[in-house]
């Protein structure tokens, strides 16, 4: 799908790798972009900045989905790409997560998706044209050790996105799914772990590579190349593939475990 002139909403639009999408579809040529994030004062920040659109919008709400829907509509006429693109890494550890604290997470990082779906795609399958890209993880092509959490949500997101492109594929609707290892946002502002083993990545060089993916309507995006040799090993093999990430969970615990006093 061509960006130039296409109008977009874009989650999570405050910062990180949300804002970097708002100003590439903008340098891209779309022809308005609404910039939706709960932290509204950002997210009117972005948008002022490319003169679009900044909506307050909680995603793990479907209602307030279904009202981001109607609102951007209103003002653009239609939706041409949504990106639901927000998420939080949520609690880690699983013995220690409230099953509130496991719903949270479900909400923003696995509903939101399905929200979203739910309510853009009437509108893109009456026109038999639109997009969706989806934010999920490298997590959830592998996993993230010590968070159970964040871990399956984002498992769960790559599947949505895949049923949804199975689905609805042939019906001209483009589905993108974004799966990042550590990325420069506020999520990594304290370290980003094991998720950083093969280097940071700045929100902008990953927006350029969604971007690219929705031109050429790829389905699997994956800014850190290693990712897609994780996942072969991981396909072939997965009981080794298994004891090697449990090799590597003994290494993280040891990094966190202080060392003994004298």
């Amino acid at each position: 799908m061509k960006i130039e002139g296409k109008r977009v909403v874009v989650t999570g639009a405050a910062s990180g790798i949300g804002r970097a999408l708002a100003h590439a579809f903008n340098d891209k040529g779309a022809s308005q972009v609404v910039c939706a994030d709960l932290n509204f004062e950002e997210a009117q920040n972005t948008a002022d900045s490319i003169k679009g659109l900044a909506i307050k919008c909680n995603v793990g709400d479907e209602h307030e989905i279904h009202s981001l829907v109607k609102e951007s509509t209103d003002w653009m006429e239609r939706i041409d790409i949504f990106c639901s693109n927000a998420g939080i890494m949520g609690e880690v550890g699983l013995l220690e997560t409230s099953s509130e604290k496991w719903q949270s997470i479900w909400e923003i990082n696995v509903m939101a998706h399905v929200y979203a779906a739910k309510a853009v795609l009437p509108q893109m399958l009456e026109r038999g044209e639109g997009y969706l890209m989806n934010t999920a993880s490298a997590a959830g092509l592998l996993t993230t050790l010590g968070a159970a959490p964040y871990t399956v949500t984002k498992s769960a997101a790559v599947s949505f996105a895949e049923w949804v492109k199975i689905t609805y594929g042939e019906k001209g609707i483009g589905v993108s799914c974004l799966c990042p290892q550590a990325v420069r946002t506020a999520m990594t502002a304290g370290g980003a772990g094991v998720a950083g083993v093969d280097g940071m990545l700045e929100p902008e060089k990953v927006a350029a590579d969604v971007l690219q993916a929705i031109e050429d309507e790829v389905f699997l995006v994956t800014p850190h190349e290693e990712v897609l040799e994780y996942v072969k090993r991981k396909g072939n093999d997965r009981d080794r593939w298994i004891e090697g990430m449990q090799r590597l969970q003994k290494q993280f615990e040891e990094f966190l475990t202080p060392p003994k006093g004298n």
